[in-house]
């Protein structure tokens, strides 16, 4: 019998996404239901019978917590998530695996993996860790700040979502602002001043007036003949000249 799946998330970008990545990385995986909440994933999951339930943490109405403690010992749980590493050491102490949003192929197939080896069991009795989840992710720790995840910039006639986990940095261009990924340069209107509060200062640094720079895809820093600071990235031809007033970022130079 073929290994099936449900998928719960409200974001429907997310659910595509995830489900595109599982069909890469699991191609025999079958995804039977989709859900946009937790109690339409229990009423799916009642009819279909899955086997592993993907469930998004935060949802309108119940959540995937909830969800979870009522379909644990029916189905193997893994939580979709934007919480911070802090909040994820309480998912690496028991059976509960858990994918950090937005999905990256490297982590779904570390997860796929693990999920291959546990078919052959009984899922665990994971109920006193999802209370003390609930409580810990509930309580002691607030999520992120609901920073700018994706990027949608017109192509053509479609829309085209891109992860900021895909993009290396953002370049003011006139009218418009350039989206540079490691495959393709797009534009969108959006300005970069409004990127620059919308994005996770943790993720993307200012280092010019002009210049948004995702910080891992960061390689290299030196100086120039001139003396000044500039930025090679990882994979990617190209540098990036830091401003005289963004030069504190890099100390160490």
């Amino acid at each position: 019998m073929p290994v099936t799946a449900l998928i719960a998330d409200d974001e429907a970008p997310l659910r595509d996404q995830l489900r595109a990545r599982l069909g890469e990385a699991w191609p025999e995986l079958r995804i039977v239901a989709e859900a946009a909440n937790g109690a339409e994933a229990l009423e799916l999951a009642a009819r279909h019978k899955p086997d592993i339930a993907f469930l998004d943490i935060r949802m309108p109405g119940m959540g995937g917590i909830d969800a979870a403690r009522q379909l644990y010992n029916r189905c193997h749980i893994v939580f979709a998530t934007a919480y911070d590493q802090y909040a994820l050491d309480a998912f690496e102490q028991g059976a509960i695996d858990y994918l950090l949003k937005p999905v990256t192929p490297a982590r779904l197939q570390t997860t796929c993996e693990r999920l291959r080896a546990r078919l052959n069991r009984a899922p665990q009795d994971i109920g006193a860790q999802l209370a003390e989840l609930g409580k810990l992710l509930k309580g002691d720790v607030a999520p992120k700040p609901n920073y700018l995840r994706w990027i949608q910039a017109q192509v053509g006639g479609s829309l085209r979502m891109v992860s900021t986990r895909e993009i290396l940095y953002f370049q003011a261009d006139d009218k418009y602002t350039c989206v540079q990924t490691a495959t393709t340069e797009l534009l969108i209107r959006k300005t970069l001043k409004e990127l620059a509060d919308e994005l996770d200062p943790d993720e993307f640094w200012r280092i010019h007036r002009s210049t948004l720079v995702r910080v891992d895809a960061i390689a290299e820093v030196y100086r120039d003949l001139r003396g000044r600071q500039m930025l090679r990235l990882r994979d990617f031809p190209g540098e990036l000249e830091v401003s005289r007033n963004h030069g504190h970022l890099f100390q160490q130079m």
